[in-house]
Order: structure tokens, then sequence, then C-alpha cells
């Protein structure tokens, strides 16, 4: 979310921000930015995070990790080859009609999603080919609003997507992982979204 125009005025933004408060935002957006990129393809760089213990304060000790053996599992999470088991898509959760199966990619849930980015004025960075609703690009999102102050949409915005749907994501990632660093980003990210 990192290609922006700036949609609203500072008069809609939260009104009186102090020191303390925008210490906390801060801290909030950078947790909700180091989630969606730890929910992106694997990369060298996060691996060198983890080796260097950059994320233990988010995750806790993940030990060492393999950048094959993670890429590995992300694509058996998350890509397939015969259908993920836990596709990382909103409407895949939210737009099925059989609460026991998964729904389409691109349902009313990515289109409702999308509209939120549009009345922000942010569009998924270019280097970035998830689809709208993926847990990374929501997490980036909720990033940009608690970033820029917009508590009470941030708010809106978790509950009318992050919040109802990942409870599920999440307990599917931890049932289905076998990498630790996948159990402990679900667990932190719950956490998080609490």
């Amino acid at each position: 979310m990192t290609d922006q125009t700036d949609a609203l005025t500072e008069r809609e933004r939260s009104a009186e921000r102090t020191a303390e408060s925008d210490a906390l935002q801060s801290d909030v957006a950078a947790m909700y930015a180091v989630l969606a990129e730890c929910w992106r393809e694997p990369s060298h760089r996060l691996v060198m995070a983890v080796e260097a213990g950059e994320l233990e304060p988010v995750f806790g000790d993940l030990g060492s990790v393999d950048l094959n053996d993670l890429r590995t599992e992300h694509t058996r999470l998350f890509i397939g080859p015969a259908g993920p088991p836990c596709p990382p898509y909103e409407s895949v959760y939210r737009d099925r009609d059989d609460p026991d199966e998964l729904g389409p990619v691109k349902g009313p849930a990515t289109m409702a999603v999308t509209r939120w980015y549009q009345e922000f004025g942010v569009q998924p960075a270019k280097d970035h080919s998830d689809l709208p609703d993926h847990i990374a690009t929501e997490l980036e999102f909720a990033a940009y609003l608690a970033k820029e102050g917009f508590d009470e949409r941030l708010d809106q915005f978790c509950d009318e997507h992050l919040n109802a749907w990942t409870k599920e994501f999440l307990r599917l990632v931890e049932k289905e992982a076998c990498e630790q660093y996948y159990k402990s980003l679900a667990a932190t990210t719950r956490e998080v979204l609490g």
C-alpha cells in the first residue's frame, strides 16, 4: 500500500493526537506492516531478519529458518498445486454458499475491500501481485490507517474485513503448517487482531 494519494483531509483524521497516542499509533502501524510483510512470499530479507533476531520481539525465538523450506511451505499452504489448504483470501471464507466448502476467489468481499482502498486513494504497490483481499494486502492497509491516525476507520475496517475471516484462516494455518515460522505467524496475527 505504498502507492497512495491524499484523498482525505486532515480534518477527517482523529482529533487531538498527543505525542503518546502518536507513538502508540506508530507501534500499531509498525506491527501491522511487519505482519503484512511476513505473510508475503519469503525472501532473503525475511530470513536475514529472523536470523538476526529482529523478529524475536514479535514472534519469540523462531530458531534457524531456511529460505527454501519457507518458500516450499508457503507454496504448499497458500498456492497449491491442487488447491491450497489455507487460501489467504478473504473472499474464499466470506463468499461461500456452503459453510463446509471454500468459496470463490475474487468474490464480493474482494470488491468491498477494493472500495475501501479507493475511498482512501491507496493502491497496492506495483511490486505486490497479490489480490486486494490477500491477508498481507489487508494488513498493509490496516498499517496505513493506523499510521495516518484513522483510528475509528481502522476499527471499522478490521470489523468489516480482517476480523470477519481471519480466525478460520489462522486456525487452518496453525493446523496445516509444518514450519514453526507459520505457526508463530498465525498465533501472533491472532493476538494482534484479537
